[in-house]
């Protein structure tokens, strides 16, 4: 437990800081960078879905080379290097275009250069930071297990209150370059308090490649496709009979490089990745908090007596709610765990997953009215209150709460064990390919409606738009996502 607590608390520093400077990185781009708004908000896009699509490499390396420990450490000196290349930059003038003016190419390679270094140092820690921690835990009890992870997002959670509530306080009374400071400093102590944990952590040693692993049964299996004389002998010899997935991997058996174990962990991925690609649409719908609806916020009446409601502050409500609900739901486990058995769940992962699904689309439909009447009041002359976005955040903050927990710890529990880095970081990767969608789904629709009359979301005024069937559009597709992923629960 001390050893999960202090993960915990390295998770709290390490999310302040990647958050804080993501919305930060807007301001910075814009007023000293001399990018144009549309650049920049691409840009901060990229680096977030790149950090999040980077946790499969820093999982890869975990699994494969290092102990999840030894990455950890070293993906986090890189993070560390980054920010201190973006704080020097930002306090050198040299470094820095002059006025109106873009940057030079050496300036913009120091820009990309500590902007990418930030997102690889933030995969490789967000794949193994979670798969450390759950490595602390007591496998034959996987209420243990289900503890952490809740705990491990309530600790993800409170990084994200920090960050809307302090970070934004200070980068907008003390200036966004104080944000760059404290970050250093944060990601430093974050990193000693982690290597604190040294003597009392249990360590997983490396395992190998998994991906070579799976590649060569892949290759087997193809060369001995037409072979099946002798194939029962096997199934019976290696306790496979019983699986009926992926049958045509037992055929790389009849290779005697393959092993049992090295077919049975092909099978168990192949197994996650449709749970995995159900995930994406979901996370579609979170991409929208940090682009559409903060611009809705921005253009809503925000005043709260003689208080002007930050935009960015606008996830406090929701996060509250989840940081309370966590500790509720673990007591209700804890007092269910004690009338049955200790393996027994209130809701598996896989149910908890499917639940976040079925919020996400009553959240789109729940953001389609909102925008609907803010359009209808605004034509009126009208100004709705900031306070009716608080449904749709509230509704997505327990939609990612349940699926992303939910993810993490059924990737990490289904994982074969030399691929629980690799298998958990499939739920980062897929917020990663749902902030890709949201972009790809936003050209289509502006492609196709710009065709036939004028595009949805093409303007700049958000009161000439159609935001609200963009949403309508959002929780049809949620839907039918949701019955695709009932499918593929259930077959599981």
């Amino acid at each position: 437990m001390r050893a999960a607590s202090l993960v915990c608390v390295v998770e709290v520093l390490e999310n302040l800081v990647f958050l804080s400077n993501a919305t930060n990185f807007v301001a910075y781009f814009t007023k000293t960078m001399h990018y144009s708004i549309s650049e920049s908000a691409n840009m901060v896009t990229n680096f977030i879905g790149t950090s999040f699509l980077l946790t499969i490499f820093g999982g890869f390396i975990g699994d494969s080379f290092f102990t999840r420990f030894r990455t950890f450490v070293v993906f986090c000196i890189i993070e560390l290097l980054g920010m201190i290349l973006l704080t020097v930059q930002a306090h050198d003038a040299r470094l820095q275009p002059a006025l109106q003016e873009k940057p030079s190419s050496s300036q913009a390679a120091v820009l990309f250069s500590g902007l990418y270094a930030i997102a690889t140092g933030v995969g490789g820690i967000k794949a193994t930071l979670p798969a450390h921690g759950a490595d602390q835990s007591d496998h034959s009890k996987q209420r243990s297990i289900s503890s952490f992870f809740n705990w491990f997002f309530f600790s993800l959670c409170i990084g994200g209150l920090l960050s809307s509530t302090i970070m934004v306080w200070i980068e907008e009374n003390r200036g966004w370059n104080w944000s760059f400071k404290i970050s250093v400093v944060v990601l430093c102590v974050a990193l000693c308090i982690f290597i604190a944990g040294f003597p009392i952590y249990r360590f997983k040693r490396p395992g190998g490649s998994p991906i070579t692993r799976i590649l060569k049964v892949f290759a087997s299996a193809s060369r001995n496709r037409k072979v099946s004389s002798g194939l029962e002998l096997i199934n019976d010899e290696v306790g496979e009979r019983s699986h009926k997935k992926f049958r045509f991997l037992d055929k790389a058996l009849f290779d005697d490089t393959i092993s049992a174990v090295q077919v049975k962990e092909t099978r168990t991925f192949l197994g996650l990745l449709p749970i995995f690609a159900s995930t994406i649409m979901m996370n579609c719908c979170l991409a929208q908090l940090q682009t559409f609806s903060v611009e809705q916020g921005s253009i809503m009446n925000r005043k709260l007596n003689n208080f002007q409601i930050p935009t960015q502050s606008l996830t406090v409500f929701p996060l509250i709610v989840v940081l309370a609900s966590i500790p509720i739901f673990e007591h209700l486990a804890n007092s269910y765990k004690n009338k049955m058995s200790e393996n027994h769940y209130i809701l598996d992962p896989l149910k908890r997953v499917g639940l976040g699904l079925a919020l996400a689309s009553a959240s789109m439909a729940v953001a389609a009215i909102i925008e609907f009447k803010r359009r209808e009041a605004a034509g009126n002359g009208h100004t709705l209150s900031v306070f009716w976005l608080g449904w749709q955040y509230l509704l997505l903050g327990f939609s990612d709460m349940l699926a992303l927990e939910g993810m993490l710890e059924f990737f990490y529990s289904e994982a074969p064990d030399n691929m629980r880095s690799f298998c958990t970081a499939l739920s980062w990767c897929s917020t990663s390919m749902g902030y890709f969608l949201s972009s790809v789904l936003v050209s289509i629709i502006n492609s196709i409606t710009g065709k036939l009359d004028r595009e949805w979301l093409g303007g700049h005024n958000l009161n000439h738009n159609r935001l609200d069937l963009f949403y309508t559009i959002l929780c049809i597709l949620n839907f039918l996502n949701l019955l695709n992923y009932i499918y593929w629960a259930k077959k599981y």
